[in-house]
């Protein structure tokens, strides 16, 4: 393997492990913490963020009952918010969320 200024890199192993939860209430701080930082960002698609993170307030009362739409968003939420000011935080929402629908 070769970094990016050319020099040879071996014996490098990476490993990463999602932050995985099946409480309902984390899940709950962690997008109550993610809706903060929307609102600080200037983001394009703020307005389209703003409405996912209403929704799954409302799917995480019964997160058994709603677990398709949840793994939607879980899925979805990577893509919306790469290279933002918000994805670390979606990231590790959209983590949480397929901790808990798992």
């Amino acid at each position: 393997m070769q970094n990016v200024v050319g020099q040879n890199i071996s014996n490098v192993h990476q490993h990463a492990a999602p932050h995985t939860t099946t409480d309902p209430a984390a899940v709950r701080d962690l997008l109550a913490a993610f809706r903060v930082q929307v609102d600080q960002a200037s983001l394009e698609n703020a307005d389209v963020l703003r409405a996912m993170t209403t929704r799954n307030d409302t799917q995480l009362a019964d997160p058994a009952e709603h677990a398709e739409g949840l793994r939607g968003v879980a899925g979805a939420l990577p893509a919306l918010v790469v290279g933002t000011a918000v994805q670390q935080g979606g990231e590790a929402l959209a983590n949480a969320i397929a901790g808990l629908v798992s």
